[in-house]
């Protein structure tokens, strides 16, 4: 071995063990903080805003309850190449084939100047009854590209046309 090969290794190991040598064997930790210690960075409103506030949220409730919505999808089952629509009230529960097709929320939004029909579903498929907790999708869907948040099953497929007041 070179006179430069064991210069090297000699080196190496004095950084090795001088490192072992003057290494901390404490592990420092940070204190633990309370949550419910901790102050909230918002201001807190007076009893009476808030009061007010609760009222004015109670009664736009009271005007959107009179208004409800259907959603109204279009089921394709891909084997036979067969369309079905279906017109789905908002919290009710409807089958198609094994799915199980929910809508939580129905509306209309302005998206670049266009009204657009908008859900949230929450779909099941029945077909394993162990996985009858599982949704296979669950999330918003758009009429006008349902692309965006693709419903994406084997047989069936699902796509919002409408939502419309009753």
């Amino acid at each position: 071995m070179k006179l430069g090969n064991k210069a090297f290794l000699i080196l190496l190991f004095y950084i090795f063990f001088t490192n072992l040598l003057f290494s901390e064997e404490k592990i420092v930790t940070a204190p633990l903080i309370n949550i419910d210690e901790i102050k909230p960075s918002f201001e807190e409103l007076d009893d009476q805003e808030n009061f007010s506030i609760n009222e004015n949220l109670k009664e736009k409730k009271n005007v959107k309850s009179l208004k409800s919505f259907q959603a109204v999808l279009i089921g394709l089952d891909k084997i036979t190449a067969k369309s079905s629509e279906l017109t789905i009230n908002l919290n009710e529960i409807k089958k198609f084939g094994p799915l199980e097709i929910k809508i939580l929320k129905c509306g209309k939004v302005k998206v670049n100047n266009k009204i657009d029909s908008v859900a949230y579903m929450q779909v099941k498929d029945q077909t394993k009854n162990q996985n009858e907790k599982v949704f296979i999708f669950n999330g918003w869907t758009f009429a006008s590209d349902p692309g965006l948040s693709p419903f994406d099953h084997a047989i069936y497929d699902l796509q919002l046309v409408n939502c419309r007041s009753i």
